[in-house]
């Protein structure tokens, strides 16, 4: 048995990181161990290649989790991005899982849609979107999939107000037979 095919203690093998950097080249922007967790920040030009590498020629074939967070006014450093937009992996022959991040920015933050490599991707993406306004390319079916189609807001990024922007007022009452 290969030493790939072992289950590990640690989160990521030291060669899935290496074999990730060597196929991006200087694409991976970083990548930060903290406690037993890894995780990978990719430029999201290299966002396709990182996943298709980490899936095809490292078997990490499901995607657990994506979802977005908004960086708005977070204390410390700056950030260079707005928004990071994360992807929970997971190699089940080899126990491994790690987290890939990619960040975007305001005006129109865009990232590539993964659902050409997991399908599952797509609700979850669909709910990034209705969140936080981060709009994935390639996606067959980008609508609203919490909110209704008529809110023009996100309601999870850091400058929508808690009591929203008079929107929700305008949308007709349903009662609980009309449900």
């Amino acid at each position: 048995m290969s030493t790939t095919n072992t289950p590990t203690s640690e989160c990521v093998q030291p060669d899935t990181l290496a074999r990730l950097e060597e196929a991006l080249g200087d694409g991976v922007a970083r990548i930060e161990r903290f406690r037993d967790n890894v995780r990978v920040f990719v430029p999201a030009a290299r966002l396709i290649d990182a996943m298709r590498f980490l899936k095809e020629e490292r078997g990490f074939a499901i995607l657990i989790e994506l979802g977005g967070t908004d960086y708005l006014g977070y204390p410390g450093p700056s950030r260079e991005f707005r928004f990071e937009v994360h992807y929970v992996l997971r190699n089940l022959n080899t126990n491994e899982w790690l987290v890939l991040k990619c960040g975007v920015n305001d005006p129109d933050p865009t990232l590539p849609s993964v659902m050409s490599l997991w399908v599952g991707a797509n609700w979850m993406e669909r709910e990034v979107y209705d969140m936080y306004g981060i709009t994935f390319a390639g996606h067959p079916d980008h609508r609203r999939i919490l909110m209704p189609e008529e809110f023009t807001a996100f309601p999870l990024r850091k400058d929508y107000p808690l009591r929203g922007r008079g929107e929700r007022h305008n949308f007709p009452r349903i009662t609980r037979d009309q449900s």
